[in-house]
């Protein structure tokens, strides 16, 4: 949070630059949602409390960047975040508790993130032991003496006479003198610069780990009724641990986690998760639309929907939800909608709800020129991704100008001619137009391809006709 703290807006939308073409106008709403959480939590806290985060409604049609922008903001300020999709409460068999699971998603996603923080900052002191265990499985150090006939556990202290077998064992435990111990601890030291210098990596060791078996969650579809079959006992039976064989590279990650996730104090990873869902978490509700009721329909399926909006709409306006980590309240939370609105609009929402997503943004349709930018200007562009694939098998692929800007053409009318699914429609014209060299690369023999417009054409021909682009130009 502290790298988003210190940016402002504009610095906010140059970061999402690098990924989403256009769409200035919802760039900029939602960096200045952020940037008011900062402004807030600058506050004293009774004016703290009073200020909710201003929701946002995206409207515009599929593949224009409303859910990337989301996605790309969670990222960017690494908060908790939930994508859900409205139409999903309108199934078969949905109950109104049901939109509660949108923030037990947000509270998992809280808790994922802070682990992972807490485990960050725990992993100097975790190489350390890792190092100490790998060195321990090369050369075994000596060994614990044995517990035979003292206390082993809870049950064995009961039946086994208590303390006095354990005095005796104490008694009888025998001196354990180790005359070579020079010798081993120059071997440990040995094995120790090994490591440090990577010439152990691929030495197969043996270490304990923990045994978590797959299923030991018993859910019954109901939060309040879940349950972990291993808390039942609480800390009164130990861990299960078993042997497993890998290499020192393997080991190392496996013992890192798992000497960090000791560490940690998972009731405090707790207490913060909730508090980062409460203050910073955001969920995104993507085809919001489908869940309003268009002007003069008000019969059959269209009272489900206005089920579900009302169902959505306390969670929305600020209430406290259960989950299995505690209470959560959702006042907080910032909410962003979106939709196409093709059929609906935005009044034909609840009053209610409407009165929740005060901030209007309409995203607009994609035009050549915005796809010419996509195919080449982001960080992830589309002609980079299919490069970096291609060069995977000894091909350089390059492709010229004309081609992008016919690649773009040909994206731009298919959509206007058929159906418009916006920036999706630039994977489609990819992947048809480089099929046959994405095919015959294990056998071809050229190691530099170059594509240009006439390529293009020829592969869209039976696509795209003349009388077809004439159509489109004014």
């Amino acid at each position: 949070m502290a790298k988003l703290y210190s940016m402002t807006p504009k610095e906010i939308v140059l970061e999402l630059d690098k990924y989403i073409i256009g769409q200035d106008g919802a760039k900029k709403s939602v960096a200045i949602a952020l940037r008011n959480r900062y402004r807030r939590s600058q506050l004293p806290e009774e004016m703290r409390e009073e200020i909710t985060p201003k929701n946002i409604l995206m409207m515009g049609p599929t593949g224009v960047g409303k859910t990337e922008i989301a996605r790309r903001l969670a990222k960017l300020m690494d908060a908790p975040f939930v994508k859900v999709e409205a139409t999903k409460f309108t199934e078969v068999g949905y109950v109104g508790r049901d939109v509660d699971s949108m923030i037990r998603d947000l509270v998992e996603s809280a808790i994922r993130i802070t682990k992972q923080n807490h485990l960050q900052e725990k992993y100097s002191i975790a190489d350390e032991i890792t190092e100490e265990k790998i060195i321990e499985a090369i050369i075994p150090g000596k060994k614990k003496a044995p517990q035979s006939g003292g206390v082993r556990g809870p049950f064995d202290f009961i039946m086994g006479g208590g303390f006095q077998n354990n005095q005796q064992a104490n008694q009888t435990k025998p001196e354990e003198h180790d005359e070579n111990r020079g010798e081993l601890e120059l071997a440990r030291e040995q094995v120790r610069q090994q490591l440090k210098e990577g010439l152990l990596e691929d030495q197969f060791i043996e270490i304990d780990v923990v045994d978590n078996p797959v299923g030991n969650q018993l859910d019954v579809g109901n939060e309040d009724m879940s349950m972990a079959i291993g808390n039942i006992f609480g800390n009164m039976m130990p861990q299960k641990k078993k042997k497993k064989k890998v290499t020192v590279k393997e080991a190392r990650k496996i013992l890192r986690e798992q000497e960090a996730s000791n560490l940690i104090d998972m009731d405090q990873v707790t207490s913060e998760a909730l508090e980062n869902a409460e203050q910073n978490g955001i969920i995104f509700i993507d085809e919001i639309d489908k869940i309003a009721s268009p002007s003069g329909y008000k019969a059959g399926p269209d009272v489900s929907r206005e089920g579900v909006q009302r169902d959505i709409l306390p969670i929305v306006e600020g209430s406290v939800v259960k989950t299995k980590h505690g209470p959560v309240k959702t006042d907080h939370v910032l909410f962003i909608g979106a939709g196409a609105f093709h059929t609906a609009k935005p009044t034909d929402l609840i009053p209610e709800l409407q009165g929740r997503f005060p901030i209007r943004v309409e995203l607009e349709n994609l035009t050549k020129d915005a796809f010419v930018k996509i195919l080449t200007v982001p960080e992830n562009a589309l002609l980079k991704q299919h490069k970096m694939l291609l060069e995977t098998e000894g091909i350089k692929i390059t492709f010229t100008d004309d081609a992008v800007e016919e690649i773009a053409t040909m994206a731009f009318l298919t959509n206007e001619q058929t159906e418009n699914i916006g920036a999706r429609r630039l994977h489609t014209v990819m992947e048809k137009l480089l099929e046959d060299i994405s095919y015959n690369v294990p056998e071809m023999e050229e190691e530099e391809i170059v594509i240009d417009a006439e390529y293009v054409k020829a592969r869209f021909s039976d696509r795209i006709h003349a009388d077809d682009i004439d159509r489109f130009i004014l």
